[in-house]
């Protein structure tokens, strides 16, 4: 429902509506809850869903995910997928994060001599800038992760990012050759369509028609740190000013930030919602709000950017000025920025912002058509087909040549 597994799925769609014939080896379905859908049993599964293939392999799932178990995870899907009858492929794509799956089926399809497929790595994340940023490992573990993750891109014929500044990092950090790498941005993966009337709306999420509602959609990880926005909700309590934070979507950190904030009246989590729910939740708030730990600078570019802007509110952020969500809010134009891990100041923003409401509209403007001229999925969807065909011509000289 979130993260990056919906662009997996518009990805594998677009190819198949192009004309290839495209199959997914992916695992059972358990993010963000971290739990595999009951629907779920058994230990494969065969779909076929809008003209692709899938098979399903059930994977490790941790519950309260580390990572220890993360590596296991990764480790029994990506040896369940490198087990699979590939049906000798044209060409393979690999999606990292998971660094771990990618680089077993990087070094499967790498021992074929003669009928070796392209092998195209799709960097949704830099694996090791995160661990370093979230500071979940130690230094050695990070080295490690490091030079793994670059001797597996660099193992790649194609390797598609989805920013700029990934591509820099690759280059300058993990030593892959410039010429294997095309920027791909990400998209909106949420459809646009009808909503349900914003006061309809707010009146069933019981937030009040008077009051600003300050809205974070998506994955409640450690990223996210939004350890910040539970502490704003508590200082706006004892404010005059009738704001309420909302967190919608779910998380390995969600529990924990329940508890933190279960004191604070105008703190609201909600549980995922359907695409309706959604969109109508989306227009119904005030502003939209991005929150990174402190030192998250190059890891990654939060997906709900991508439908933060489609939607015409303005976006709050509070990220590392330094960072690639920083450089995306300036280049919208569609947001404001405010320091990271202080929630006295992402709360002075918002009251600033919400007193300003022709501020708050010029933002929203400007955030649509940033999405109208960068964001579109077509124009993402004819980048992939033309860098799968690459692929797959480099794939046929190799193969005419032995």
């Amino acid at each position: 429902m979130t993260g990056i597994a919906p662009y997996t799925t518009g990805l594998a769609r677009g190819l198949a509506r192009s004309g290839h014939d495209v199959r997914v080896v992916t695992g059972f379905p358990h993010y963000p809850a971290w739990k595999v859908d009951a629907e779920y049993t058994g230990m494969t599964r065969n779909e076929q869903c809008d003209g692709v293939n899938i098979r399903r392999v059930r994977q490790y799932t941790p519950s309260a995910p580390n990572n220890a178990n993360r590596i296991l995870l990764e480790g029994t899907f990506g040896l369940r997928a490198a087990t699979q009858n590939w049906d000798n492929p044209d060409v393979i794509v690999c999606v990292t994060p998971a660094l771990i799956s990618a680089a077993m089926i990087v070094a499967r399809a790498r021992v074929a001599a003669k009928n070796r497929p392209g092998i195209g790595i799709w960097v949704q994340d830099l694996y090791s800038r995160g661990i370093i940023e979230t500071s979940s490992a130690p230094h050695a573990f990070a080295r490690g992760a490091h030079a793994f993750e670059s001797a597996t891109l660099r193992a790649a014929d194609g390797i598609a990012v989805i920013h700029e500044r990934f591509r820099q990092h690759l280059c300058s950090e993990l030593s892959v050759d410039d010429s294997k790498i095309d920027v791909i941005r990400n998209w909106t993966h949420v459809k646009s369509g009808a909503v349900r009337d914003a006061l309809a709306t707010r009146q069933l999420l019981n937030w009040n028609p008077t009051e600003t509602v300050v809205l974070h959609a998506g994955n409640m990880g450690a990223k996210q740190g939004l350890e910040n926005v539970v502490e704003a909700a508590r200082l706006a309590e004892n404010t005059s000013e009738n704001i309420r934070f909302v967190l919608l979507g779910d998380g390995n950190q969600r529990a924990k930030l329940e508890h933190l904030g279960s004191s604070i009246p105008n703190l609201q989590f909600v549980r995922p919602l359907n695409d309706f729910d959604f969109r109508s939740a989306l227009n119904a708030a005030d502003m939209l709000l991005v929150n990174e730990l402190p030192h998250i600078t190059d890891m990654a570019v939060p997906s709900k950017l991508t439908t933060y802007f489609a939607t015409g509110k303005s976006v709050v952020a509070a990220t590392n000025e330094h960072s690639t969500t920083a450089q995306e809010i300036k280049a919208s134009g569609g947001g404001i920025i405010v320091p990271p891990g202080d929630p006295a100041r992402l709360l002075s923003a918002v009251i600033e912002l919400a007193a300003n409401q022709p501020l708050a509209t010029e933002l929203g403007k400007k955030g649509l058509q940033f999405h109208a001229n960068n964001l579109s999925e077509e124009a993402a969807l004819d980048k992939f087909d033309r860098w799968v065909n690459r692929l797959a011509a480099r794939n046929s000289l190799r193969r005419t040549s032995a």
